[in-house]
């Protein structure tokens, strides 16, 4: 349980850095494409290493399973959409104002479809280009924020094999290496 709140601490660690370096006084501040693509690299290197050095190792040593009701079910791991939804949440706490969530055309969760064309013409693209991020900005209330959206491909046989057996997925063919959605990364444009 420990080395898993560790990993939910780096993503924030980086968030906050982030948003520390923005504020130096006068100093020219890094592209928002770099900010996401850094984010998106720390974000995918956690999920990977959890989704496939402890989901799928404790399912192959018959150790806890991951399971979508993990927080009532004892002696279960959250799935690695789950984790990724509990570290952003916890981010969320830090104050940075960076969100992250994944969205896919195929939800299993409908909460996690595209909120808006926007971010479907996005999903479109990262599935014909999944090597390059679509890119927008948009505002969310009174505030503009650079929103780059990430390929969210199929890392893991445990991966494809969850999204085709759901009973709720509308997609069933999945194989690894796939684009199952996309990691939306929003910052905060301006002050």
């Amino acid at each position: 349980m420990r080395w898993t709140i560790s990993l939910m601490v780096v993503p924030v660690m980086t968030l906050v850095s982030f948003t520390m370096m923005g504020r130096a006084a006068d100093l020219p501040g890094i592209p928002p494409e770099t900010v996401t693509d850094y984010i998106h690299a720390v974000i995918e290197a956690d999920r990977t290493v959890y989704t496939v050095h402890v989901v799928e190792r404790m399912q192959m040593q018959g150790g806890a399973p991951a399971a979508e009701n993990w927080r009532t079910q004892k002696k279960t791991l959250p799935l690695p959409a789950q984790f990724l939804k509990e570290a952003s949440d916890l981010s969320s706490l830090t104050g940075s104002r960076v969100r992250y969530r994944l969205i896919s055309l195929w939800p299993i969760n409908p909460q996690n479809g595209p909120d808006d064309e926007s971010e479907k013409k996005g999903l479109e693209a990262v599935r014909e280009r999944p090597e390059r991020s679509a890119t927008s900005t948009v505002k969310i209330g009174d505030q503009s924020y650079f929103q780059a959206i990430y390929a969210d491909r199929a890392v893991s046989q445990s991966c494809v094999g969850c999204h085709n057996t759901h009973p709720h997925s509308p997609k069933k063919d999945f194989k690894v290496g796939d684009v199952m959605g996309g990691l939306v990364i929003e910052i905060p444009l301006g002050k």
